[in-house]
């Protein structure tokens, strides 16, 4: 696959961009998804992925090469619901795929207090976004960065109003996504603050045997489950055959309290040593403490995902009566940023050595 240089050195034989990369935006018009704008994002090197600029700019389908990385629900892409926001409706609209935004006042299950109802996972991923900057590609001046950027709005009258900023980037000849999140209270009440970035990969990538790389301490919230994976001794970062204990509603969960290297940056992935191919997720501990594994391992419903989050997804309630519910005050903001590579060859090695006990 081409490098940056690679591409630099040879930008004097390219006629057109396109040919190698850049950031093409369209309208789905057939299915669930029909009317839904999307922009396809292609690194050159391989790593291509579609943002779904309808759902928060929440990311699809994701490629390496001939190998999906993403699990993709039977939904697919789908149409927003803007208010869904009500029991377990979000479930009926998740269609998965490669980031699936949760929030940004509620992450959790559904849930009424005295301070109103909150459906699944919050409004946010159900809202489209409003696209302010989409930057190109230009090898022939020698400038490689591209980028998309725009503004999802979870407001209301009344009410909470919080703005979310997000900027998905990367480089020509770098299999690399950056995602830059700024969420701001636009209002003038404090508001209530939660998120939780739903990473869900998928087969091939996921198979018997890939490797789940984490570090830190974890507890289990469902410790009676029927399909229990996550117990004291057993190999639960090794994933397995399809299994008959996770059909329907089957699954298992970890929170985990996240260890950071020397410079405060968590890594975490996966690895399948049988197609050479490594996922790295790095993210700043200080913005997000928790790292949450989903593990469903239902036939033809194959799928685990790593979660950074500013809780657990425990719900505004339980997070107000413990005191772990955070706040924004009106004009105040806070920052996010993710990195997720893709990774072969010696790269593997060096990202492994992160979980060398």
């Amino acid at each position: 696959m081409p490098n940056t240089e690679a591409i630099h050195n040879g930008k004097d034989k390219i006629s057109n961009a396109a040919q190698i990369g850049g950031i093409e935006t369209s309208v789905l018009d057939n299915g669930l998804g029909r009317g839904t704008r999307i922009a396809w994002i292609n690194t050159g090197t391989g790593l291509r992925y579609k943002v779904i600029i309808d759902r928060a700019m929440d990311i699809a389908d994701a490629f390496f090469n001939e190998y999906s990385l993403s699990w993709l629900s039977n939904l697919g892409t789908t149409m927003p619901e803007r208010f869904s926001d009500s029991g377990m409706q979000w479930i009926r609209n998740f269609g998965g795929g490669l980031l699936t935004t949760c929030g940004l006042s509620h992450v959790g299950g559904p849930e009424k207090d005295e301070f109103g109802e909150r459906g699944l996972h919050g409004l946010i991923s159900n809202t489209p976004a409003e696209i302010i900057s989409i930057i190109q590609p230009n090898p022939a001046e020698g400038k490689m960065d591209m980028s998309i950027t725009g503004i999802v709005r979870q407001t209301q009258v009344f009410g909470p109003m919080l703005e979310l900023k997000r900027t998905i980037s990367g480089k020509l000849g770098e299999a690399k996504i950056t995602i830059n999140d700024e969420v701001i209270n636009v209002g003038n009440i404090k508001a209530p603050h939660m998120l939780l970035y739903h990473i869900n990969f998928g087969w091939p990538l996921v198979d018997e045997e890939t490797k789940l790389l984490w570090n830190g301490e974890w507890e289990s919230p469902t410790p009676d489950s029927a399909a229990k994976i996550f117990k004291k001794g057993a190999d639960f970062k090794t994933c397995p055959a399809p299994l008959e204990s996770h059909s329907g509603i089957g699954e298992d969960v970890a929170f985990i309290d996240t260890t950071a290297d020397k410079t405060g940056t968590v890594h975490c992935g996966l690895h399948n040593k049988k197609i050479n191919l490594a996922v790295s997720l790095s993210f700043p501990k200080k913005q997000l403490p928790w790292l949450i594994n989903w593990q469903h391992w239902g036939k033809k419903e194959y799928v685990t995902a790593l979660e950074p989050a500013t809780n657990p997804p425990i719900g505004q309630t339980k997070a107000r009566e413990e005191g772990s519910l955070e706040f924004l005050e009106p004009g105040k903001s806070r920052s996010y940023s993710l990195n997720l590579e893709v990774l072969q060859n010696t790269e593997i090695d060096k990202f492994l050595n992160n979980f060398k006990k």
